[in-house]
């Protein structure tokens, strides 16, 4: 009987940690499938884009957490847009220890076996100059996300059957694109969104470097500005949870030195830390309510046992007046975070007072008629001008309520 009772137990605390991490990551799959992948209410009739794997990857042990091929997506640029290049690195959360990990590499976050065959290409992604006017006949790549660590760790587990090899896969991506055309690239753009956003400031600079100095290189972080801030209980949720990612991963060892020098790796793991340092042109694009933090790392179930934040984690309508002021007190802090990197003439900032996450692949956030703005201008036409120098953007709102453009998430 005690046996037994042991068992019970530990099946209880299985489901507990595996409920933890579907609070924690459905927030992100939700948004992110829902508007990734959903039908666009602009686009109705997307490109759909075929994947293809790498398979000169599999050699280098550049795999999935299940071992399988990593793949990308990729549009052929044309016209003046030939010799451009545009990749955009797939969110979709971290996990970070072995059960989160295991349950991940049964689904399309950690093994390619899971993933769609095509995507729709919408927002940055989309061939249409009327919706996407600066990018659309670039070569436009989506590399898909399987490791579960921003493509940086570099390590496994053996009794897991995990490989965490997101360094490697983003090597191998990059040798295999070089390989069929982007080494003669004369202007290329390294962006992400969510757990891809916070990838393309990781790469960034590292991506300057595989290029020659006179071509154009520069990065755009959507929604990747992940702030290392206390949650509602007054703990630090989002801390806690990328400790665990670095130590199981293998991150540390790909992390800017110019941080982890003087800094823990976790603390390395926040865009917070590292933005400053980074010497290629970097484009911030952030909501200032960015609803994935809102959900998973300030106002998370785990910190909310009561539920007293319930209906507000889910629409910002049904806040009180104490939780609007704890969300502006985050939105000072994620000004703060950027005020020394907005003083660097390269770089660009969006920050628009919208609850939202991830605005630069959905059509209705990156350009339409009503897409959100800040001083009139739209995010595609903010990011346009920004690469290609045509005027400098620092671009902030306002606090909540006085944007009357944002495309605000509503979750039920």
């Amino acid at each position: 009987m005690k046996l037994f009772g042991v068992w019970v137990v530990l099946a209880f605390a299985f489901s507990q940690l595996v409920t933890a991490f579907l609070d924690f990551n459905e927030t992100e799959l939700s948004i992110l499938e829902s508007l990734e992948y959903g039908a666009s209410k602009i686009n109705h009739n997307p490109l759909m884009v075929g994947l293809t794997l790498i398979h000169t990857a599999g050699a280098k042990g550049a795999v999935c957490l299940d071992g399988t091929l990593p793949g990308y997506h990729w549009h052929r640029g044309y016209g003046s847009g030939a010799n451009s290049w545009l990749i955009q690195l797939e969110g979709g959360g971290w996990c970070n220890n072995i059960r989160t990990c295991v349950y991940s590499k049964r689904t399309r976050r950690g093994s390619s076996t899971y993933m769609e065959k095509q995507i729709p290409f919408t927002g940055i992604l989309s061939e249409k100059a009327e919706e996407n006017p600066d990018f659309f006949n670039w070569n436009r790549i989506k590399l898909r996300y399987c490791d579960g660590a921003s493509f940086t760790g570099d390590s496994e587990n053996k009794a897991a059957q995990l490989q965490f090899r997101g360094q490697r896969i983003w090597l191998a991506a990059m040798e295999d694109l070089m390989s069929k055309g982007m080494r003669h690239a004369n202007q290329a753009l390294l962006s992400g969104c969510s757990a891809g956003g916070l990838a393309a400031i990781l790469h960034c600079d590292e991506f300057r470097n595989m290029f020659p100095g006179a071509t154009r290189v520069k990065c755009l972080a959507d929604a990747g500005l992940f702030l290392d801030t206390v949650d509602v209980s007054g703990g630090r949720t989002l801390r806690s949870m990328y400790s665990g990612v670095v130590g199981l991963q293998g991150v540390q060892h790909n992390l800017p030195r110019i941080c982890t020098s003087h800094l823990d790796p976790t603390s390395c793991f926040f865009p917070q830390n590292l933005i400053s340092h980074i010497q290629t042109p970097l484009f911030i694009l952030n909501a200032a309510y960015d609803s994935w933090q809102i959900q998973s790392s300030i106002a998370p179930p785990s910190a909310d046992p009561h539920g007293y934040w319930h209906d507000c984690r889910l629409n910002h309508a049904k806040c009180s007046p104490t939780q609007i002021r704890f969300l502006q007190g985050f939105r000072t802090q994620m000004l703060n975070a950027v005020k020394g990197f907005a003083m660097s003439r390269r770089n660009g900032l969006f920050i628009n007072s919208c609850f939202a996450h991830c605005q630069s692949e959905r059509q209705d956030t990156w350009f339409a008629d009503d897409s959100p703005e800040i001083r009139n201008k739209p995010i595609a036409i903010a990011v346009g001008d920004w690469y290609f120098d045509r005027a400098g953007v620092k671009s902030i709102d306002c606090p909540y309520p006085c944007d009357k453009t944002c495309h605000n998430l509503v979750f039920k």
